[in-house]
């Protein structure tokens, strides 16, 4: 019933929406694409001397690094703001990326005699994934359940918790040796050249699950973007599948904020992006839409800034400060 009930909406939907659209979903996924693999393609050939097969593999994991972020940050929020009903909260705004240098700190600071190579060992991507899920499965279920994800307050509390996980670690940090704290710098701030291939390729394991296990469930979406009460009433069953989402939500978030760092405002943009690019509200389109265009901006962004700007800025800063411009924007259009 349930699977019937979605599938219906989602063909009338589509059907509505492709008269209103001169190009439709699917030409511009293919469109979108077309213009990834032309980044990647770029990216792996541009300035291609010297030991080509070592630069190759190295090209090769930053591309599968910036893919792995790519579907982690739009997907995530593409399914946070169905689930919350705006467009402004993402899953990132919670606190998580502050609660991840806390981790990082507190990882430095007890374990200063460590070597810095253990900054990226298996066993501590897991322990600290394994800790970003924990809560922020128990701090989304809490918000839904709550608070009914009132806006106001759920950027507040956001806000609270990114305060308190913050003044901790600034508190750590300043009793923490020099040498110490030149380590933690490094994962202070996301970056895609870091990861080794172990990290990357379990991370990219999980996505890939996680993947699979969203798309089996990409109609079930299309009716929990109607509401609460519409989505039960076409035979969903919204507690438990709120639950789910969110534990998958939350596993990548984590991944990809203990791989590569904290992104704050990358899935806000790609996500709002894919809303207006993709021509439909299905989420069968909207989910690649966005994973897309979050590669084209991540290795474009990477191409321009290394070759066009010679690395006088970082990816991730530049990512942040034009994020924060449009969360700015994205609130003020809503007063």
């Amino acid at each position: 019933m349930q699977k019937v009930n979605s599938s219906i909406i989602s063909k009338c939907t589509g059907a509505v929406e492709h008269k209103k659209t001169r190009l439709s979903p699917m030409s511009r996924i293919w469109l979108l694409l077309g213009a990834s693999l032309l980044a990647i393609v770029l990216f792996m050939t541009i300035n291609l001397n010297g030991n080509i097969s070592y630069i190759l593999t190295h090209r090769a994991y930053i591309i599968l690094t910036m893919i792995v972020v790519a579907f982690a940050a739009g997907v995530s929020t593409i399914l946070f703001q169905t689930i919350a009903n705006n467009r402004i909260l993402t899953p990132s705004l919670m606190g998580l990326e502050a609660l991840f240098v806390l981790l990082q700190t507190v990882f430095v600071f007890f374990e200063g005699d460590m070597p810095a190579s253990w900054m990226l060992n298996l066993s501590k991507f897991f322990l600290e994934s394994t800790l970003l899920v924990l809560f922020s499965v128990v701090l989304y279920r809490w918000l839904f359940s709550s608070v009914r994800f009132n806006i106001n307050l759920v950027l507040m509390i956001g806000i609270i918790l990114g305060t308190l996980f913050r003044s901790s670690a600034t508190l750590l940090q300043r009793l923490m040796d020099p040498n110490e704290f030149s380590i933690l710098q490094g994962r202070m701030f996301a970056t895609f050249t870091r990861a080794t291939p172990d990290l990357i390729f379990c991370s990219l394991a999980i996505i890939v699950v996680v993947g699979v296990l969203l798309w089996r469930m990409r109609y079930s979406f299309d009716v929990m973007a109607l509401g609460q009460a519409n989505a039960i009433n076409l035979g969903i069953n919204y507690r438990k599948q709120t639950t789910y989402i969110l534990l998958l939500i939350s596993v990548l978030v984590a991944v990809s904020t203990a791989l590569v760092g904290p992104l704050t405002f990358l899935g806000l943009i790609v996500a709002n992006l894919a809303y207006h690019i993709s021509g439909s509200s299905q989420h069968r389109f909207l989910m690649p839409v966005a994973f897309l265009l979050g590669t084209i901006a991540l290795i474009g962004g990477q191409l321009v800034l290394e070759y066009g700007l010679k690395m006088t800025g970082t990816l991730s800063v530049v990512i942040e400060f034009v994020g924060g411009m449009f969360f700015i924007y994205l609130v003020l259009r809503r007063l």
